[in-house]
């Protein structure tokens, strides 16, 4: 389980960030259910971490404008777990999408200080024929 706090409206979470050959770094993400990637790091963020460059990427904002920009290929732990990631490069706070949130449920207490829960759902059940 991931737990996180609300603080100023958003939904914060730590994340760890691993590049090549470094230790993890620990950052403080926003959750944000209207992105659909799967996470966004300034460069500063990019470079301190290492990450490797992996393609162009192209996305519209939430204001409606098309965005071009670096995509990197990182790993985040994640519910105890290394898992690899794609990181668009995007100035401003880091963002966790619903790509890295895909096959978990996620809770928000939505007030000051209140508590944010990211839970691994249960795969489903095959149906019998």
């Amino acid at each position: 389980m991931i737990t996180g706090v609300v603080r100023r409206r958003e939904a914060v979470i730590v994340l760890a960030l691993r590049g090549p050959r470094r230790r993890p770094l620990e950052i403080n993400a926003v959750v944000d259910t209207g992105y659909t990637g799967w996470l966004t790091l300034p460069p500063a963020l990019i470079a301190a971490v290492g990450l490797r460059w992996y393609s162009f990427g192209r996305g519209v904002m939430a204001d409606g404008s098309i965005n071009f920009h670096d995509v990197y290929v990182g790993k985040v732990i994640w519910d105890g777990r290394e898992r690899r990631v794609r990181v668009n490069e995007l100035d401003g706070d880091p963002l966790v999408g619903m790509a890295l949130l895909r096959g978990y449920d996620v809770r928000l207490q939505v007030r000051g200080r209140g508590r944010v829960t990211i839970k691994k759902l249960p795969r489903p059940r095959r149906r019998e024929q």
